[in-house]
């Protein structure tokens, strides 16, 4: 309870801060990066609320409750509203989501039958894509499901959106071949030693309906070049 209080206490001495005064805080002391940083968090909290977000009359209630007044709406009122709103946020949200859900398999699907017509680009059974823009030595190892790999990879969205990169990272990653999604797993299981292949893996042999993190939404196509440096 302790905690909630303070946090409660913080978020409105932040909020209030941070709408009267906008961009023209100073932020050179620790106790003011600190509250910018607890502003920070607190705004991203509230993003999903923010197109029904009152400005005045959520500094109106911070006040209120700072100068000890009684709340201008009752409680029931309050609570009565407050569940509708966040009922309809929720909706909103809800409708967005397939949305997007349906576009991307839209828009995987056309790019997977676009890309399977290119020089070059083959397909599996499972529907994996690839494409060799180098290939490793005959005769290399390969991997198979038991074995640990090395590699360089930078995965895109459809759209060019890189969304991981071990080169960014500057560095190899090394993972189990069956420690990743299928569509990558069967990719790794393709190349020698040495390659350099291009994947485009649908939706289904990836992250699926729900998405992962905020960068890979639902139905999402994904595309990765893949290095395979060597077998462990």
């Amino acid at each position: 309870m302790l905690l909630r209080a303070k946090w409660t206490a913080i978020f409105a001495l932040t909020t209030l801060t941070a709408c009267q005064a906008g961009g023209t805080a100073s932020l050179e002391t620790d106790d003011e990066i600190a509250s910018y940083g607890f502003g920070l968090d607190i705004g991203r909290s509230l993003e999903p609320t923010v197109s029904h977000l009152d400005r005045p009359a959520l500094i109106r209630g911070i006040e209120d409750a700072l100068d000890g007044l009684d709340p201008a709406i009752s409680t029931e009122e309050l609570a009565e509203v407050t569940q509708r709103v966040g009922t309809l946020i929720r909706e909103e949200e809800s409708a967005e989501f397939e949305a997007m859900t349906e576009s991307n398999r839209v828009e995987g699907e056309a790019y997977l039958a676009s890309n399977a017509e290119k020089d070059g680009v083959a397909t599996t059974a499972s529907g994996l894509q690839y494409e060799v823009l180098r290939e490793g030595e005959a005769g290399g190892a390969q991997p198979t499901p038991a074995d640990q790999v090395s590699i360089h990879y930078r995965g895109t969205l459809i759209d060019g959106t890189e969304f991981d990169s071990s080169y960014s990272r500057g560095q190899p990653a090394q993972f189990g071949v069956m420690g990743v999604i299928p569509g990558f797993s069967e990719g790794l299981q393709l190349m020698t030693v040495g390659s350099h292949y291009r994947f485009v893996i649908p939706s289904d042999m990836a992250y699926g309906s729900r998405g992962t993190g905020s960068d890979i939404g639902p139905n999402a196509t994904l595309i990765f070049e893949i290095e395979l440096l060597d077998v462990i």
